[in-house]
């Protein structure tokens, strides 16, 4: 596999050193307002579901598997750690595209000199929204084979944990993809290309989706995380990806 997973943490790191000067500000504060409201949501709710999920798994066990219930536990919480970062993302990235859009155009512009093809407001935000939905899309028709085969497998001692990794991995794609989308929409590189390119350097793109999701799972941390995986993704973008 071609890529490297330093590379990632790099684009991650320096990513977040760009967002903190003083002229990115403006282009994060709207989507980290956005992420603030989400996250209050959308906390409250899985927080609630994770209890009722496992009193259920509890309930459906016989007798004599409770002790394979009480070992599903850290899987389980495990698994709804990486829906709630899932979820948090995808909920965010389709109310604040447009704006992340202008924070990767900004970041491009700062790295290179040069500014993507501009576009007006009345077509950048109809565009941007139906990209989003596009990826929302994929991530739905694909993910519901995933998620088949996670719950296939989530019962099965030792398959379980093979469940838990395809699932991991798919997310860790989603996330590469969701934000690496930014700066390829820009210059409204095909959905289809970007893919291509980016599983062409799978070692970066799946290291790079799993610290975002990482991130996106530690509650506080996650307000901060997306507009640093815009910025460390249009990093990728400029240094690789573009070129591929």
């Amino acid at each position: 596999m071609q890529g490297s997973p330093g590379k990632a943490i790099d684009y991650f790191l320096e990513g977040a050193r760009l967002i903190s000067q003083p002229g990115m500000r403006k282009f994060i504060l709207i989507p980290l307002l956005v992420n603030v409201l989400i996250f209050f949501v959308v906390t409250a709710y899985l927080w609630n579901v994770f209890g009722d999920v496992f009193e259920q798994i509890l309930a459906w066990s016989p007798d004599w598997l409770d002790w394979f219930a009480w070992l599903l536990w850290p899987l389980v919480a495990f698994v709804f750690l990486i829906v709630y970062g899932y979820s948090f993302n995808i909920i965010t990235n389709f109310i604040a595209a447009p704006f992340f859009g202008l924070l990767a155009e900004k970041i491009e512009t700062q790295l290179t000199g040069t500014a993507p093809p501009d576009e007006p407001w009345s077509q950048l935000i109809p565009r941007t929204l139906q990209r989003e939905a596009v990826k929302l899309w994929y991530f739905i028709s694909r993910g519901a084979l995933v998620f088949i085969i996670f719950v296939m497998l989530f019962f099965i001692p030792g398959a379980n944990l093979l469940g838990v990794l395809i699932a991991t991995l798919w997310s860790c794609w989603c996330m590469a993809i969701q934000y690496s989308d930014y700066p390829a929409d820009n210059h409204q590189l095909s959905f289809r290309e970007l893919r291509r390119r980016l599983n062409s350097q799978q070692l970066t793109s799946f290291s790079y989706g799993g610290i975002i999701l990482l991130g996106s799972m530690v509650p506080i941390l996650n307000i901060i995380v997306t507009p640093i995986a815009v910025a460390g993704a249009t990093i990728y973008w400029v240094r690789e990806v573009k070129q591929l």
